[in-house]
């Protein structure tokens, strides 16, 4: 375990936003509070193992397994377990379309028609932003289904496939050596060139939404789902996100700003991120949710932090609101935001 650079600020301050039988009502006062409610709620939620990580200004300054990537087997899990992404690929798949607008490659203002995809109206950014369904452009409805059409944007604006650009623009110039297409997909994941024996050793068991017993992952891949990686490998993709090595910063804060309805109305998604105003700071996020697997990356631009939390259940997802853009239904995001933010 690494050390917290600060110690987590504020405590004794008001009672949380929302409350839930795994909400704490006072911000934690310490680093060892903050790992005993990230204990306390992993175990509420029956989550087999979890690892969570947090980044300070360009660093990891903190990072821990909780549970068991394998608990048959009896082994913990560590901030180099590896677990399925689920929706956070959703925000790798982003981050080549842009790398792609600003190559001149993608206009996100072209119908999606033109790509050979049969949705009247529609245009790329209202795949991207989940705002195709109904008059395009009108209201958010979060759509994992819609958001996989991105794949043929991206096949027939590049000429490659998603998992092409993934591995060779964001996996191997990262040296992310926990991060890959699924491992089922042989075709996809061996455009890394790892070792897909040794990589699956390294990828925690699925469980159960009640942790009883083992589960198989889905063996998906597409620009909405199907990522594998670690708590530090999310780090450090954060960390070239903020250090505008992916993308240039006009793009990315283009991607973390709210889409606007046509009335001027803001939605809580941009471009492959949901986007919420916590008590006045900007916080953008995604979370994951698929079977045996759910997870959360959490950035506050503004403070230089980030905090990831992985699991090897669907229980960091299931129980909450998190697809209508509701962050605080989490009480992980809770506890980062009340002990970091507040």
């Amino acid at each position: 375990m690494n050390t917290l650079g600060c110690c987590v600020a504020l405590a004794l301050l008001a009672p949380a936003a929302c409350s839930s039988p795994t909400a704490s009502r006072t911000p934690a006062a310490g680093v060892q509070e903050l790992e005993a409610r990230l204990e306390a709620i992993r175990r509420d939620l029956k989550v087999t193992g979890m690892s969570a990580a947090i980044v300070q200004d360009g660093a990891v300054s903190w990072s821990r397994g909780f549970g068991f990537a394998d608990r048959e087997a009896g082994v913990a899990a560590t901030p180099a377990t590896s677990y399925h992404l689920a929706s956070l690929t959703k925000t790798f798949a982003a981050t080549v379309l842009l790398q792609l607008v600003e190559e001149g490659k993608l206009d996100l203002e072209a119908p999606v028609a033109d790509f050979g995809i049969d949705l009247p109206g529609v245009r790329v950014k209202h795949l991207l932003s989940h705002t195709s369904a109904g008059t395009p452009g009108a209201a958010f409805h979060y759509d994992g289904d819609r958001f996989a059409l991105l794949d043929r944007v991206v096949a027939v604006a590049s000429g490659r496939s998603f998992a092409e650009l993934v591995v060779e623009r964001i996996v191997l110039p990262l040296g992310l050596s926990a991060t890959a297409p699924n491992v089922q997909n042989a075709a996809a994941f061996g455009l890394t060139g790892y070792d897909p024996a040794a990589f699956a050793g390294n990828l925690a068991a699925g469980y159960t939404s009640d942790g009883s017993g083992r589960q198989a992952y889905p063996g998906h891949f597409s620009t909405a789902a199907g990522l594998i990686s670690s708590v530090l490998d999310m780090a450090a993709y954060s960390q070239a996100l903020d250090a505008d090595r992916l993308l240039r910063r006009e793009t990315r804060d283009r991607a973390w700003t709210p889409t606007l309805t046509p009335a001027g109305a803001a939605l809580p998604y941009g471009l492959g991120w949901f986007v919420t105003d916590y008590r006045g700071v900007k916080v953008v996020w995604h979370y994951g949710y698929w079977t045996a697997n759910s997870s959360l990356i959490v950035k506050v631009p503004e403070r230089g932090l980030t905090f990831v939390v992985l699991a090897n259940t669907d229980g960091l997802s299931r129980p909450f609101n998190l697809g209508a853009g509701d962050l605080l239904s989490s009480p992980l995001a809770r506890e980062f935001l009340e002990a970091f933010v507040r």
